[in-house]
């Protein structure tokens, strides 16, 4: 029996069952890590290192997803190929970045001295710090939103500097190790089971100390630099959503990965048309002659203008639909509709004949001419009754 067989279950280990949710996973590494820590166990050191580890390769694949659905299918063979030598080694442990917010804090507060169980740990020196995202809004017209749009984007972002290569360095120099914390960017003093951290206040933590600023940078290793992109704005986008662009932010430190560029959309308001989804609404005034005797109307859509018929009799509030005038679905690609509402405008001021003509037309108005007003009157005598 090889000594992979001989492994205990994950979920054994860090005493949860397998139906546990990854918030009860970590409580249960966060509880147990602090118990078997090396240096909370100074007089059984080599056993709790070897706790510590197992503890943590038991963390390591059941707090990601991908891993730990291959172990529930095939056991510790079936996650053996996500370790670079086929077994578990500090190497392959993912969670050192967040590791004190694993131990609530600890690293920070206390300054336990996480590094001693990861064999040496890891210096601050020479981690590489990613560029930081950004952020920049733009305005977009209706009309922008259903054909879609490209906007040049002019922003300023750090870029490493081309003469040090992000070194800080001038050329033909280069950086000195720290001497007092000799490159690992901590201080350290022991106190009992913890190792109280800080930040070594001679090289603020970089671990290396430039003697010779560069020029360019002053020592900095990188430079701001006036950037242009070309945002492209999907047709159908709404307002408020944020598009991603990879790698558009700023320059990392040290060889660290870029940034990323988001950029918040903003719609603005239409003078005739309000948006829900894909489709548009939007009122039309008519006058009561036209709803009377029937006709055609003209109706603005973004496309352009449109006529629309009006069956005599139509009432006021009467919804009439134009299929595909609407807007395009982010997600589907189909077309939105525009509601158009007949509004029907009384007149405000007539002439003394076209007075004489309407006195006419009510004298000769019947009941059923206009069934809604006499059902009203109807009830109105019911009720005063």
């Amino acid at each position: 029996m090889t000594k992979r067989n001989l492994k205990r279950d994950y979920y054994e280990v860090l005493g949860v069952p397998r139906s546990a949710t990854a918030d009860e996973i970590k409580k249960a590494y966060r509880t147990l890590a602090l118990k078997h820590h090396p240096d909370r166990n100074p007089d059984n050191r080599k056993e709790a290192e070897e706790k510590f580890k197992e503890l943590s390769e038991a963390y390591e694949v059941l707090e990601d997803p991908q891993k730990r659905a291959a172990y529930d299918q095939h056991g510790h063979e079936g996650v053996s190929g996500a370790f670079r030598e086929g077994s578990f080694t500090w190497n392959d442990f993912t969670h050192y970045q967040d590791i004190s917010d694993l131990f609530g804090g600890l690293e920070d507060i206390f300054g336990v001295n996480l590094g001693g169980a990861f064999g040496g740990g890891r210096s601050r020196a020479q981690a590489a710090h990613a560029g930081s995202d950004l952020e920049y809004r733009v305005r977009i017209t209706l009309k922008e939103v259903l054909t879609g749009t490209e906007r040049p984007l002019e922003f300023l972002r750090m870029e490493t500097c081309d003469v040090c290569r992000g070194e800080g360095a001038k050329p033909g120099s280069k950086r000195q190790t720290c001497p007092q914390c000799q490159g690992q960017g901590q201080v350290r003093i022991s106190q009992g089971f913890f190792t109280m951290a800080s930040t070594c206040p001679k090289c603020r933590g970089e671990g290396s100390m430039v003697t010779q600023p560069c020029p360019n940078c002053r020592g900095g290793g990188r430079v701001q630099q006036k950037k242009t992109v070309h945002l492209k704005i999907p047709p159908g986008i709404e307002d408020g959503m944020r598009l991603r662009l990879q790698g558009e932010g700023e320059g990392g430190v040290r060889g660290g990965s870029r940034g990323d560029l988001f950029v918040s959309v903003s719609v603005q308001p239409h003078e005739y048309f309000q948006r829900h989804g894909a489709d548009l609404f939007g009122d039309a005034p008519v006058t009561f002659q036209k709803v009377a005797l029937g006709g055609e109307i003209e109706v603005p859509t973004l496309e352009g203008r449109v006529m629309i018929k009006i069956p005599p009799g139509t009432q006021t509030g009467k919804v009439f639909r134009l299929r595909g005038k609407g807007l395009p679905a982010l997600r589907s690609g189909g077309l939105g509709d525009q509601m158009v509402r007949v509004v029907v405008e009384t007149p405000a001021h007539l002439t003394p004949a076209g007075r004489r003509i309407l006195e006419q037309f009510d004298r000769e108005s019947r009941p059923q001419d206009t069934p809604q007003v006499h059902s009203f009157l109807e009830r109105i005598k019911r009720w005063i009754r």
